[in-house]
């Protein structure tokens, strides 16, 4: 074949792949309805409310029924709510209002949507950093990254952490009842902080962060949650937190944003008693890329392609794991890090759990 023969094309693979691309499209615009329906309340004033008119949900959410009649169509379209004609009315159903009205239940993900319009709002620095090759820090992203991943990661912390995670530890929860002293390294806005203070309160937390506004938000949840007693935050690197002699230090979705994840777990260790534990949490994944090719994986690389491997390359050293690293390269990094005694102890469709011990 010359260089200017065209190839024999599968007009049926084409016509598949051009409709697998408009579902795309159709989920990438309906992304921004989903972020927009949860920040106007729209799905919070449908949730157990029964067949509205857009009319009503207008009127019930202080917004216009023009646009609100626009939107509801799309997610009619896209079965997000039931349209019923004759009535010309639409309804959420107390199944979805789970996945998009309710903060409290363990399948909210509406802070996933807030997340990634984030993105789409610093798409600029994306493209200047693929060309460049600089990193993007973790705090030069939209503000809407940091509560959106409160929201996405809180969920599945509240549901898991106390009742499976640490109890799948060795010791820890005996431990943390006693009166335990906790770190927990890159904790944000501090949900994961919290919700240990909240459980066990004869135990002590301090959180830390790089990112100065996230402890400040943080400090200001804990004296809502009623735990600032027991639940301090400070701003520290993972390199260099103070302190020696800790029972438990925990690292909550952020070894692999980090630059250096091997000396941070270096350091930990370095903090931890004798017989103390790490408890790092990390997204779900697959040894190989092709163990990989599913939804949620698309979701993770695509959200480490913008965020979790640009603050990595931000950072000194700059490893770049990447959140689809898996469970071989994250017990690589922790016995290089000199941990001796490293296994995966539970797992979930989106976390992956693993205790380390000196």
């Amino acid at each position: 074949m010359t260089m200017t023969d065209t190839p024999r094309l599968d007009e049926a693979a084409l016509e598949q792949f051009v409709h697998q691309t408009v579902g795309d499209l159709a989920a990438a615009i309906s992304g921004l309805m989903v972020h927009l329906g949860d920040r106007l309340g729209l799905y919070r004033a449908m949730a157990g409310a029964g067949p509205l008119t857009p009319s009503t949900l207008a009127a019930r959410t202080g917004t216009r029924e023009r646009y609100v009649q626009e939107w509801l169509a799309n997610q009619a379209a896209g079965g997000y709510v039931a349209y019923a004609p004759e009535h010309g009315t639409f309804e959420l159903s107390a199944e979805h209002a789970l996945v998009l009205a309710d903060e409290t239940s363990p399948v909210f993900l509406d802070g996933a949507f807030e997340t990634i319009a984030s993105c789409y709002a610093d798409h600029e620095a994306f493209a200047r950093a693929f060309t460049t090759g600089e990193g993007i820090g973790w705090g030069d992203h939209d503000d809407r990254l940091y509560t959106g991943a409160l929201r996405l990661f809180r969920p599945g912390y509240e549901a898991n952490l106390v009742s499976s995670w640490l109890p799948a530890l060795d010791g820890v929860v005996d431990k943390l009842r006693d009166g335990a002293s906790v770190v927990d390294i890159g904790c944000g806005l501090g949900a994961s902080t919290i919700i240990l203070a909240r459980a066990f309160e004869h135990s002590s937390f301090v959180g830390y962060d790089i990112h100065g506004p996230s402890i400040d938000a943080a400090r200001k949840a804990a004296e809502e949650a009623g735990v600032e007693r027991r639940a301090r935050f400070e701003v520290a690197s993972a390199q260099d937190f103070p302190g020696t002699g800790y029972d438990l230090v925990t690292l909550f979705d952020c070894l692999h944003d980090m630059g250096d994840p091997v000396g941070a777990a270096r350091r930990i260790r370095e903090s931890l008693a004798e017989d103390g534990t790490l408890l790092l949490v990390e997204p779900a994944a697959g040894e190989r890329l092709e163990d990989n090719l599913n939804p949620v994986s698309r979701l993770y690389y695509g959200l480490s392609t913008v965020i979790c491997t640009p603050s990595s390359l931000a950072q000194e050293v700059g490893l770049g794991l990447g959140a689809q690293a898996g469970p071989t390269r994250l017990e690589e990094v922790l016995h290089e890090a000199g941990f001796s005694h490293v296994r995966v102890a539970t797992q979930t469709p989106f976390n992956l759990i693993i205790e380390a011990r000196a």
